[in-house]
């Protein structure tokens, strides 16, 4: 299964040089068009990027950085992991004062449409290729662009991304329990790395004013999906390899075919809490031993049983913000709907990966 899961190296290069021509050309014509975005860098982030990607290499996912030197965090919610940002003092970013609403705060919602008109106005000079922006999707902090290549279609999501060198915020004091895994100094380092705020929406509000930030990690994400042994030399070239990778690409798959299959009952259900559960694991089995590459069905159905287990205690921590649960009760449902369809599987010898 897995050796179908992975991508065909020539389609993978090919979509990904024509998301980089256009990605680049954008990010010229965003720092060029006025003093607000002209700091803005491109980071990689998602799935592909840490070389987990299954299916046609279709779907992209590409931060746009904006360096801000000091924010103001102010929780909105209880999960720690949604906030409002507002300066202190005078800041020095004074091209972003128009971006604050009428309560100081900084507007996602401000800071997404400028961008999109830039966007909008710069896809039109893209030459040999067509590309589209897609309508706006509540709440979703993307910017979509639709890029033809036929025989398909390559979807790109741009994030607006705040980068702010400050120390991570309370809530994120007692997650990122890496030490036995990838050890305490690695933690260390990994929680002196910038502050990343995504424009996200948060559903919890009653009203939605668009001012919201959430909290990301995908840049530490993907440093421990990169180096994800506890050994230093797992799974280079001349060292031993594991299935780590190999477990998450299996769960991962099985979620996307059962979400092909029953849309509207696993609408909210994501990949992000197949990877949630994987970095629990790690850390449950940190030893490069717990994941002998010939062991793979073994330590697949061991990472399936802890995934299980959470569904039906509707219970996932966020890696970082262990405050904050990813399965919430009110969704029981949906969890338990999940649950079923997986120990379907699990009793009869997984028929889905069949179907490939």
């Amino acid at each position: 299964v897995l050796s179908r899961l992975s991508l065909a190296r020539q389609d993978v290069s090919e979509a990904s040089g024509l998301v980089n021509r256009v990605v680049s050309q954008l990010i010229r014509a965003i720092r060029s068009k006025e003093g607000s975005f002209g700091r803005i860098e491109r980071l990689g982030a998602g799935s592909y990027y840490e070389r987990v990607k299954i299916f046609e290499p279709n779907e992209f996912d590409i931060m746009l950085v904006m360096p801000v030197a000091r924010l103001q965090l102010e929780e909105c919610d209880d999960t720690g992991a949604f906030y409002y940002l507002t300066f202190k003092r005078n800041p020095k970013e004074k091209y972003l004062l128009k971006f604050l609403d009428e309560d100081g705060k900084l507007s996602a919602f401000k800071m997404l449409q400028a961008l999109r008109d830039i966007i909008k106005q710069e896809v039109k000079n893209i030459k040999n290729v067509e590309v589209t922006v897609k309508r706006k999707k509540a709440g979703s902090p993307a910017i979509t662009l639709q890029i033809k290549n036929l025989p398909a279609e390559i979807s790109v999501d741009i994030i607006l991304t705040l980068e702010v060198q400050q120390s991570w915020p309370p809530s994120t004091q007692d997650g990122l329990k890496i030490e036995q895994w990838l050890g305490r100094k690695v933690r260390g380092e990994f929680r002196n790395k910038s502050l990343y705020l995504v424009a996200k929406q948060n559903k919890k509000e009653k009203v939605l004013r668009g001012n919201t930030w959430r909290l990301s990690f995908s840049h530490i994400e993907k440093a421990m999906m990169n180096n994800h042994g506890s050994s230093k030399t797992c799974c280079e070239s001349d060292g031993p390899k594991c299935c780590r990778k190999g477990c998450l690409k299996l769960l991962k798959y099985l979620l996307e075919r059962l979400k092909m299959k029953y849309p509207k009952e696993l609408e909210k259900f994501f990949s992000y809490h197949v990877k949630t559960a994987f970095f629990h694991a790690c850390v449950m089995w940190p030893n490069d031993t717990d994941w002998h590459s010939e062991d793979l069905d073994h330590c697949f159905q061991k990472y399936l049983g802890y995934f299980l287990d959470c569904l039906q205690k509707s219970k996932l921590p966020h890696f970082f913000i262990p405050q904050y649960n990813l399965l919430s009760p009110e969704d029981k449902a949906s969890s338990n709907f999940l649950s079923r369809q997986i120990n379907y599987q699990l009793n009869n010898g997984f028929p889905i990966f069949q179907e490939m």
